[in-house]
């Protein structure tokens, strides 16, 4: 009797994170807003050790639901995007807040940690590209540097707006910026597809926080003084709606969890069919189904 590999005993049949395409970026924009955003009222609303363990708490629950996916599920994986963003933020502002570290100093701590997960991931893995998260490793590798571009972007958004002294707006400005740096590069230039991706996912959460910040914060700090309440609940209707949009439209639906016309999947336990969606033309194999086309012990990268 032949037993299969640990690697294929932790391998998934498909990839567990959405298709990069405009709704990625959307999404993941609204995301680093709202953390930063609820965050900053989490904080003010309770006592901040309460709040940083409660958003402690919600992190690994929302992390936890997700690893327990064999593939990409809509609302489980911007579940744990948005709370990386809360606890994210809340790591940041405990090193400045809590700890007087010097925001130049929490930059250049993240900065580094996060050089650190991408060196581990490659040469352990020698990718770093997040459509080959097939594996258990993988993913805690992908939520690790998740983790660290929020807490770095947080350390830096707040770095160039109090350091710098270029204010929230002004803030909104540079990151806009630099963020069509990898933008230019990848359409125009033929940048390497995985440096623009993580150079653009990077720059979206200060560019996010910048813009949470000024839509949030009084007047007299450089905002428009909406509160960080009514600014975290628009962002989360506007999330769960793009969410909605996606689950039902499958618009950004994995390569390997797509199913031609005329092609059906294995069918669940207990019955069940592949979810349609075909008002864009997407047909979905479920949770928990596999395709025949798919070897158990997953694709490699």
């Amino acid at each position: 009797m032949n037993f299969p590999s640990s690697q294929a005993q932790n391998r998934h049949a498909f990839s567990k994170v959405p298709q990069v395409t405009a709704f990625f970026w959307i999404v993941k924009a609204l995301t680093t807003a709202m953390g930063e955003s609820t965050s900053d009222f989490l904080v003010h609303a309770l006592v901040p050790e309460i709040a940083v363990v409660l958003g402690g708490i919600a992190f690994c629950i929302a992390l936890y639901v997700q690893f327990t996916k064999d593939r990409y599920v809509p609302w489980a994986y911007w579940l744990a995007v948005a709370m990386v963003g809360v606890f994210g933020t809340m790591c940041a502002d405990v090193l400045h807040v809590g700890l007087g570290v010097p925001y130049v100093v929490s930059t250049v701590f993240f900065a580094l940690a996060l050089a650190v997960v991408f060196r581990t991931w490659h040469r352990s893995e020698g990718t770093l590209s997040i459509h080959s998260i097939y594996t258990q490793r993988r993913e805690v590798f992908y939520w690790a540097a998740v983790l660290a571009t929020f807490a770095l972007g947080t350390a830096a958004g707040d770095f160039t707006a109090y350091t710098v002294g270029i204010g929230y707006f002004g803030s909104i400005l540079l990151f806009a910026a630099v963020i069509a740096i990898p933008a230019i590069g990848y359409f125009r230039f033929g940048m390497n597809s995985i440096l623009a991706f993580w150079f653009a996912y990077v720059v979206t959460r200060p560019l996010g926080a910048s813009v949470a910040d000024w839509l949030a914060v009084s007047k007299a700090r450089g905002g428009l003084a909406l509160g960080t309440g009514p600014v975290s609940l628009v962002l989360a209707a506007a999330i769960a709606g793009l969410v909605w949009h996606l689950t039902r439209t499958g618009r950004d639906t994995p390569a390997d969890q797509r199913l031609p016309r005329g092609e059906h999947s294995i069918p669940k336990p207990g019955g069940g069919d592949e979810s349609r969606h075909e008002s864009q033309g997407v047909r979905v194999l479920p949770e928990g189904a596999r395709d025949a086309r798919v070897p158990s012990d997953g694709a490699t990268s």
